[in-house]
């Protein structure tokens, strides 16, 4: 049956193809339109649950009470030709199958974890991605929404997005009387004030937006080291690691498990900082992928 097309349902599926978009912009150089469709409530008609199973879905569950999950179904000729334009921009032109969908994967990957980090901008804690999975068939409930992408023109099927309903539940507003109840207590005790001037439209797309406020975790990367299990457990307070970087290279700057850009460590009024050097291309961005 059909779903009223308001938060916070359809804002978890606009948001996540708001991901979506910035993630494949950012990889793949190219911007696609991305566009979430309608939303409907399983149970779901016997033909459409049996096309269902044909698509490749990824299951999310998010750091949440009750570890809800977002799962995600794309069709063959997606999940291919996005795997296919992400290896094409870092220079790899013949992948197969496996890297392909593996690529692919990690794009949804990306864009499920800037969903993760959106939703704890809106309950106002920490929400990350939980150790995800690949399924053979969709699960029997929950709300879907579509997604439309559009490749340099090219339409392509639609991939699917299956909300849990305890996802959606965590994320309703208060009862209607409540929040009138509250609206009026601050309008009684707040002066009466002209009502400013509407915002000028934004010059951005909407799906920018959507992410324009989205907290991202950033990182700087002094190096790494592999040691055997037995010298990590002689690590004692003095012990030396050795780095495999030099001490005149510069450092990465890692934003959401992605080497952005690398420059030099500073000091700012007495704490640490890093000068921007160099951005990375996408190619290198995807070479360089946690």
């Amino acid at each position: 049956m059909s779903v009223p097309q308001d938060p916070p349902a359809a804002w978890l599926v606009e948001t996540w193809s708001a991901s979506l978009s910035g993630v494949l912009e950012s990889l793949a150089g190219v911007r696609p339109k991305v566009v979430a469709a309608r939303l409907t409530e399983a149970p779901r008609p016997a033909a459409e649950a049996a096309a269902l199973e044909d698509l490749l879905w990824w299951e999310q569950p998010l750091t949440l009470e009750g570890r809800p999950s977002v799962w995600v179904g794309a069709p063959d000729q997606t999940w291919r030709e996005i795997g296919i334009r992400v290896l094409r921009a870092s220079g790899i032109d013949d992948a197969g199958e496996a890297d392909t969908r593996s690529t692919y994967l990690e794009v949804t990957s990306q864009a499920l974890s800037g969903l993760a980090s959106a939703i704890g901008g809106r309950v106002g804690k920490d929400v990350g991605c939980a150790d995800g999975r690949e399924l053979l068939d969709p699960p029997d409930a929950g709300i879907e929404g579509e997604i439309e992408i559009a490749l340099e023109g090219a339409s392509l099927p639609a991939v699917r997005v299956i909300l849990s309903q305890d996802l959606v539940k965590s994320l309703e507003p208060a009862p209607k009387s409540q929040e009138l109840a509250v609206a009026a207590a601050a309008a009684a005790a707040a002066p009466s004030a002209p009502s400013p001037p509407p915002p000028p439209p934004s010059a951005q797309p909407r799906t920018l937006d959507l992410l324009m406020e989205v907290e991202m975790p950033v990182s700087v990367s002094f190096g790494r080291a592999e040691l055997p299990l037995k010298e990590v457990l002689k690590l004692t307070t003095g012990s030396i690691v050795e780095l495999n970087r030099a001490v005149d290279e510069p450092v990465e700057l890692i934003v959401n498990n992605c080497v952005i850009a690398r420059g030099e460590v500073v000091v700012v009024e007495g704490n640490y900082g890093v000068r921007i050097k160099h951005i990375i291309s996408p190619q290198e961005r995807l070479r360089t992928l946690k």
